[in-house]
């Protein structure tokens, strides 16, 4: 026992304030980032940044991806976009010639071409009828290139809109999607209400269609890219990714789900990971003209074959005036269509940088074992090796999420380990100067902080209580409260002087009691008080002094409430009589000093104090002025008159607790007119414990035919509407008489 009180001292000395604001700090931090909000996102995406600006993709060797770019010189040869169709197809034409194996278009053709022959026969003027019939018979524009698209592997390109343009034509092809996992894909997508998609006649011959749209982050750059989306309620891949669907075989995409999110998209031999609404995190190399190529050069045919060849072809545009120009982390400006064109030679490579669904957990974890090791070991360095583990705490987290980076391509933030960390180590300083001043100020002034003569001198008996914290005693504790208060407040409304002198007026007897039966005052709670037995001083018979006490409180407050009934009479005005209820219970509390650098006082928490405070807020309840727990109950019993009145279940506590009231001392134990009630009190509960409904009512009959029933009414009336309540609804199998308190 001995070794247990020393070992609680060292930890209260040892675990201090400062810990426990840490500790909070911590969990506040992984809620933090759990919750994520957009300046905790924008410091981890920078970090991501920093990487990619130190170690971008290596783009040494063979390129795989090919650009046709629809730049200013070719707008300057071939005149502004669009183009007639025509010279698409032709240039479809020149590049499957040349070798190319897929060409993946970064542009949509939404509507008809504007130079269709049919559409220029009814719009030009002054043509003769027999051109104008000679125009119709011609081909359209999107035919011809409709006929290129056949011969060739073509991924035409789509995008989402931000709201439905038009009805989807349902027998144009989809790309085939399905989902494994725990989770369906659908619900963690980006959605677009609308769908853009190409005019019928050439959608229909492509081997793939992917959306083009490309989401930015809140800072304008792009760092993922959708791979997978939902647009106008279906699912549709990216460009890139239809490409690589194209090229590898794949007839249906499987989409890896779990409980986070998405996961990964298969293809066949490749798996590409995403993070959970099934984006990609692009592995950028900087960016490289000498994958373009002039639009011109190949409609003039002259691009050297090497340059198309076994090569996937995206055909976009760098135009300043076609406004497809996007930040990214490693260029300020780059074309959107080099953007897929990343997104392919990434996968291609083998070079994909992922965020995996773990890293959050993988950051907590760490941020959870640093701040605890902190938490534990920094308040007992010196200054210098607070500073060097400060430093090897950063050094490890920066170098393990570079590692993760450098070695595997996984993106694991420091960020948040590191900031949670740095906190902790603040909080500890500021503690440290904290609680030098409050040492400082507490030996010039402590024992002038309490009020009690008796607990100033135990606290000069004893130094060492002189800390905040305290120890466990089993203790009775007193919640006292004037019952309609605020009413006889009210009636002083217009004379503040005398609300305080009758708060004083019954304050003090009440007082007295307390002190004169060993009891310590807690405080003062407006007209309630709070009081405790056995602390600071040992009192061996603290359950009996506390209910003597509670007995006389009620005398003392008889006495006033006489008085002030006949200066009402004296004076002509309105009598209300004070009404006091009172609550006792016996258990473990924690009773020492507590406040704070500028106050304190002895005071005690616990449970039983929380149940003592109930158990005065139901003396209104059960109409006994005096409500005590089972343990105070036990203690007092051979020496007041105690009445059972009910199995309770108070909230936030596991096990039910038995309630009795005080009726009076031993001379009102002792009668018979008491005996008789406590009898039929004891059946009432019996049969009401044994779901006999009709048998708790007849005792409840035979108790209100008693001498002085009106003292049981309320608890009469308060079992009778529960029995009423359980024969419509009877409690359900297992019910062991508790009652749930649903008021404080």
């Amino acid at each position: 026992m001995k070794r247990l009180k020393i070992l609680r001292r060292w930890f209260a000395r040892k675990f201090g304030f400062a810990r426990m604001v840490c500790l909070v700090l911590l969990i506040g931090f992984a809620g933090l980032r759990v919750w994520d909000p957009p300046p905790v996102q924008e410091l981890r995406l920078r970090t991501f940044d920093m990487f990619q600006l130190i170690d971008p993709r290596d783009k040494k060797g063979v390129r795989p991806v090919t650009i046709i770019d629809i730049d200013d010189k070719s707008l300057a040869r071939f005149g502004q976009w669009p183009w007639p169709r025509t010279r698409i197809a032709d240039m479809i034409i020149n590049l499957t010639g040349n070798g190319a194996v897929a060409i993946g278009f970064d542009v949509v053709f939404s509507e008809a071409d504007r130079l269709n022959p049919d559409l220029v026969a009814g719009q030009m003027r002054y043509l003769d009828d027999a051109t104008r019939t000679r125009l119709r018979e011609l081909p359209s524009n999107d035919q011809i290139l409709s006929d290129a698209i056949r011969r060739s592997r073509v991924v035409l390109g789509e995008t989402g809109q931000p709201e439905v343009g038009s009805e989807l034509d349902k027998t144009l092809p989809f790309t085939g999607v399905a989902t494994v996992g725990e989770e369906n894909a659908e619900k963690f997508l980006f959605e677009f209400p609308g769908l853009l998609r190409n005019v019928p006649v050439i959608e229909k011959v492509a081997a793939g269609r992917g959306l083009f749209t490309i989401r930015t982050e809140r800072d304008g750059l792009i760092r993922r890219v959708p791979m997978i989306m939902r647009a106008q309620d279906n699912i549709m891949p990216s460009l890139s990714l239809e490409i690589l669907r194209v090229i590898t075989g794949t007839p249906t995409l499987l989409v890896r789900t779990d409980k986070t999110g998405v996961r990964a998209i298969r293809l066949k031999g490749v798996e590409i990971p995403t993070d959970k609404n099934g984006q990609l995190w692009v592995h950028y190399a900087p960016h490289d003209p000498s994958i373009y190529v002039s639009a011109a050069d190949v409609l003039d045919n002259t691009v050297p074959a090497s340059k198309i060849a076994g090569k996937l072809v995206l055909i976009g545009t760098s135009a300043v005036g076609l406004n497809d120009i996007k930040t990214t982390p490693v260029s300020r400006a780059m074309p959107g269509v080099e953007i897929h064109a990343q997104v392919l030679e990434s996968v291609l490579s083998g070079a994909v940088i992922s965020q995996p669904n773990y890293a959050l957990g993988v950051e907590l974890l760490a941020a959870l074992i640093i701040g605890l090791l902190v938490i534990i070991f920094t308040p007992n360095l010196g200054p210098v090796r607070l500073v060097l583990a400060g430093a090897m705490f950063a050094a490890v987290l920066v170098g393990t999420s570079w590692f993760f980076y450098a070695q595997y391509r996984y993106l694991i933030d420091f960020t948040y380990p590191l900031l949670s960390t740095t906190a902790i180590y603040l909080t500890f300083i500021f503690a440290s100067f904290v609680r030098e001043q409050r040492q400082r100020k507490e030996i010039r002034g402590i024992f002038a902080q309490y009020m009690s003569p008796v607990l100033v001198e135990q606290m000069a008996q004893s130094p060492e209580k002189v800390v905040l914290g305290g120890e466990e005693r089993e203790m009775t504790i007193m919640f006292s409260d004037v019952r309609g208060f605020t009413t006889i407040s009210e009636s002083y409304k217009h004379d503040p002087q005398g609300l305080i002198a009758l708060m004083n007026r019954f304050l003090t007897p009440l007082t007295d009691v307390i002190i004169e039966e060993k009891g310590y005052v807690d405080k003062y709670m407006g007209d309630a008080i709070m009081a405790f037995w056995n602390a600071p001083l040992d009192d061996a018979e603290h359950e009996v002094n506390a209910c003597e006490a509670a007995i006389q409180m009620l005398e003392k407050i008889d006495v006033v409430n006489k008085a002030r009934e006949q200066e009402a009479a004296d004076g002509g005005h309105v009598y209300i009589p004070l009404n006091v209820g009172i609550g006792l219970n016996t258990g473990i509390g924690v009773v020492g000093n507590m406040g704070s650098d500028l106050k304190k006082n002895y005071s005690v928490l616990g449970d039983s104090v929380n149940l003592a405070s109930r158990l005065e807020g139901q003396t209104k309840e059960y109409g006994f002025p005096i409500i005590v727990g089972s343990r105070t109950a036990l203690a007092a019993k051979d020496k007041f008159a105690i009445l059972e009145l009910d199995f309770i279940m108070v909230k936030g506590k596991s096990e039910p607790e038995v309630i009795y009231a005080i009726a009076g001392r031993e001379d009102v134990m002792h009668s018979a007119a008491f005996q008789r009630l406590r009898n039929i009190t004891i059946e009432m509960l019996s049969c009401y414990r044994s779901r006999d409904w009709q048998g708790a009512l007849d005792a409840i009959e035979r108790g209100r035919k008693s001498e002085d029933a009106d003292t049981l009414e309320k608890l009469f009336k308060l079992y009778e509407a529960r029995i009423k309540d359980f024969q419509l609804d009877p409690p359900p199998e297992g019910w062991t008489g508790a009652f749930a308190l649903l008021t404080k």
